[in-house]
């Protein structure tokens, strides 16, 4: 016969059985890259940058053929991702800017797949570039799901890679030396301190990290350090003018080049050791094994600041660029890995779009479905 103390003490060790067991729901890392064309990495044909790490996420994982972003222009293809809609149904459908900083903002009845992964016990993080809300409105991202937020708030901001500030949640951080003026902190390396940092602060519980990163959008800036000097005399090229450092210089410009090419193609290779790093903590960590990592881009290849998607075939064949609704502006490299789950080399035929991510996303959780999504989960694919 049971005592009352052996039925507490059994009903404890189930409790702790059933806290161990939620504790084992995989981590989920989103990395969306900024204005990435489909044909920018090696595994998708490119023959002049060189991504490895990716390549290698593709070839330990599964790479889909056929998946498209919300659409051509950042803010409503986020939207779009966030929320698991189409853009007839989605709340932004455009790049609307409010003043003096950010977009406008995602209402207050919208629900993100953040906030149900936020529900359900995951820590959540966004770091990068957000473009839905400015701090202190409905659509800030501390409204739609997240614990931490770093990086550029609004996406204006973001046209500068030496900008005067960043935000932490609610704070604006200045960046001294920084600005119109002068070229002081390079913004993705502090955004991805702060990266790898919330994977060592959360190796403990289940998190959703998602890193908007805002490489390798336009302006063409970066230091010149061994990602430049890989491409800096690789290319027959001509500078680009544009809108310098100076006092004429305004936000949304984009800084003149001396070397676009090879710029750009360093700011590629760049994010691509940025994944690796990611890949790497999460190794020193021991969390790879029980971690699923999406990588994909918000749009298609850009031609602003001085890119040449031309050059290096970004769209890898496929017509149109950014804000074009041909192919080229919406289909996305999207690469899935997940150890011991997804099955290694393997390339999927799967037709899918960045609304098809929230009913997956929270399928892989285990929670609530959403409200409302336009999408249907690829998990039994993967």
């Amino acid at each position: 016969m049971k005592t009352p103390f052996m039925l507490s003490f059994l009903m404890m060790l189930t409790a702790m059985a059933v806290a161990q067991e939620k504790d084992k729901r995989p981590n989920i890392i989103l990395i969306m890259a900024d204005d990435l064309g489909y044909g920018d990495l090696g595994v998708y044909g490119q023959q002049k940058i060189e991504t490895r790490h990716i390549d290698s996420l593709a070839a330990k994982g599964m790479k889909f053929d056929n998946f498209y972003a919300g659409t051509s222009v950042c803010a409503p293809s986020r939207s779009s991702l966030m929320t698991g809609q189409h853009t007839g149904h989605t709340y932004i459908r455009g790049n609307k800017e409010i003043e003096p900083e950010g977009q406008q903002p995602l209402a207050d009845s919208v629900q993100t797949f953040a906030m149900l992964l936020q529900q359900a016990g995951y820590t959540t993080g966004a770091f990068g570039k957000w473009g839905l809300g400015m701090v202190n409105t409905t659509g800030a991202p501390d409204q739609k799901g997240f614990d931490e937020f770093y990086g550029y708030n609004c996406q204006r901001q973001s046209h500068r890679y030496y900008p005067t500030h960043l935000w932490h949640n609610n704070e604006r951080i200045e960046l001294h030396g920084n600005g119109l003026m002068a070229q002081g902190q390079y913004a993705p390396a502090l955004i991805q301190e702060k990266t790898l940092k919330f994977i060592d602060e959360n190796k403990e519980k289940p998190f959703f990290l998602y890193v908007p990163t805002v490489l390798p959008h336009a302006e063409l800036s970066g230091p010149d350090d061994k990602y430049y000097k890989l491409y800096a005399d690789r290319f027959d090229e001509k500078p680009h003018k544009g809108n310098d450092y100076g006092p004429q210089a305004t936000v949304p410009g984009y800084a003149s080049v001396e070397k676009p090419h090879a710029m750009y193609a360093s700011m590629v290779s760049r994010m691509d050791a940025y994944v690796g790093q990611i890949v790497d903590r999460l190794r020193e960590n021991k969390l790879l094994d029980n971690t699923i990592i999406i990588f994909t881009s918000d749009n298609g290849s850009h031609k602003e600041g001085g890119a040449d998607p031309n050059f290096f075939n970004s769209s890898g064949g496929l017509r149109g660029n950014k804000r074009d609704l041909y192919e080229g502006g919406i289909k996305t490299p999207f690469i899935v890995y997940w150890h011991g789950k997804v099955v290694e080399g393997k390339t999927s035929n799967y037709l899918g779009a960045f609304w098809d991510i929230m009913p997956t996303m929270v399928e892989l959780a285990g929670t609530k479905k959403p409200r409302y999504t336009d999408g249907i989960s690829f998990l039994p694919t993967l």
